[in-house]
């Protein structure tokens, strides 16, 4: 983590502090459990909640020694709770704390991520019913095919980030799964009801099978689910840059008074933010494989996971939440030039109704073959002699002897392809 791609909220999370406060609650809750078992005395529950209390300087001393960062917070906390400290941790082991504690800071960062994706899809939605009806060339290849709009555009975006909810979601829900079930997992010195008591007290389903550790699958569909995340965003942030480029500009970023492109070359506007969103999204993907490898741990467990978790856990959702952020800002104040759009459009002299040419002229009796040989012919003179599409059609002999000059001129018509877009919006965003 980075502060110039934190945001302070997400950050917060990963911070000591809020590690061991709930390292504590695990603990504190665990206790409780035990107490109503009686395991322990009620008493010692009690004074853990009353005194305890650690310091981040003198964990790190401990561990400093120890060489454990478990082991350093319970003899800090025992420094400050007593006598009762003994009954602390009883039946446990260090991956109870750990993997419990990272499933509550995952799913905390999962609740944030949701919320910025909430944010996100009500910016893509305004901004698509906007330019619902801005008539754009849809390209293919980064060719120009055949006309769209510029809101069909940024509805499927919307809708590829509404599932990137839903597997938020998802994942947030298999990811949050609590495990105190001692060594190797078996539950040999500790009662499944304290796994059950402190699951619900930190808002977590009981793990199945521990196996001391909460299996790695559960945190390889979390990552991943965020790589696809990031995927979106790239794809979003694309094609703005494409859509930005001076031979094309269609829509471009906010550029603020005052801001500078280029310390050389004063008249520079670039795509600062969708360049940024693109590395980005590298950084969260590049998470995905190494939470797949550590799937595969020896035995009931080993540590070979923690490094990696350590270190991804907290870049890969502070760098997402930042991300998601600044992707909401950019979209939420993207210039769009719907006459840059339609001067592009109209650049290949109506190449773009070939499609409907072909069509006309086999339901008008060629077959296809002749059809697309006709048609083809004429878009090769447009392409290389930059003439008129449908004056070429008209002087066609063998196009003309299958239609006339006004049929042909009918299916230059625009709204031919944007007769469907209220469907699909419909289908996006639900009937208005």
């Amino acid at each position: 983590m980075i502060p110039r791609y934190s945001r302070p909220e997400m950050a917060a999370i990963w911070e000591p502090e809020n590690r061991f406060r709930i390292w504590f609650e695990i603990e504190a809750h665990a206790c409780d459990a035990m107490a109503e078992l009686g395991i322990v005395p009620k008493s010692a529950a009690e004074a853990v909640w009353a005194r305890g209390a650690w310091e981040i300087e003198r964990i790190d001393e401990i561990e400093r020694e120890t060489q454990h960062d478990v082991i350093a917070f319970l003899t800090n906390l025992a420094e400050h709770v007593g006598e009762e400290a003994r009954f602390v941790h009883q039946g446990m082991t260090s991956s109870d704390v750990l993997d419990t504690c990272l499933a509550v800071q995952l799913k905390q960062a999962a609740d944030l991520l949701i919320a910025d994706l909430d944010a996100l899809l009500a910016v893509l939605e305004r901004r698509a019913k906007e330019h619902k009806d801005t008539v754009c060339i849809g390209r293919s290849h980064g060719i120009h095919a055949e006309p769209t709009t510029f809101g069909l555009k940024l509805a499927g975006h919307y809708a590829e980030f509404a599932r990137c909810r839903e597997r938020m979601v998802a994942a947030r829900a298999e990811i949050a799964t609590c495990a105190i079930s001692g060594a190797v997992g078996t539950f040999a010195n500790i009662d499944p009801a304290v796994e059950a008591h402190v699951a619900a007290k930190l808002g977590l389903t009981i793990e199945p099978v521990s196996t001391q550790v909460i299996p790695r699958d559960r945190h390889a569909v979390f990552f991943a689910t965020m790589g696809v995340v990031a995927g979106a965003i790239e794809r979003l942030a694309t094609e703005v840059r494409h859509l930005q480029r001076t031979e094309v500009r269609e829509a471009e970023e906010y550029f603020a008074p005052g801001q500078k492109g280029s310390s050389a070359m004063p008249h520079k506007r670039n795509p600062i933010l969708t360049e940024n969103l693109t590395g980005l999204a590298r950084i969260v993907r590049a998470a995905v494989v190494p939470a797949l490898e550590n799937i595969a741990l020896w035995h009931e467990r080993d540590i070979s996971h923690s490094s990696v978790e350590r270190m991804i856990g907290p870049d890969t959702t502070v760098t997402l939440d930042f991300a998601l952020a600044r992707l909401n800002g950019m979209i939420d104040k993207l210039l769009v030039y719907p006459e840059t759009m339609k001067a592009n459009l109209d650049r290949l002299g109506g190449l773009v109704h070939s499609q409907r040419i072909l069509l006309a002229l086999t339901q008008a009796g060629m077959s296809r073959e002749d059809s697309y040989a006709a048609v083809q012919r004429n878009a090769m003179k447009v392409w290389e002699q930059g003439a008129n599409f449908l004056d070429l059609l008209k002087a066609d002999d063998t196009v003309t002897a299958h239609m006339d000059a006004a049929a042909l001129e009918a299916l230059f018509d625009l709204g031919h392809h944007t007769k469907h877009v209220d469907t699909i919006f419909a289908r996006v965003f639900g009937a208005t």
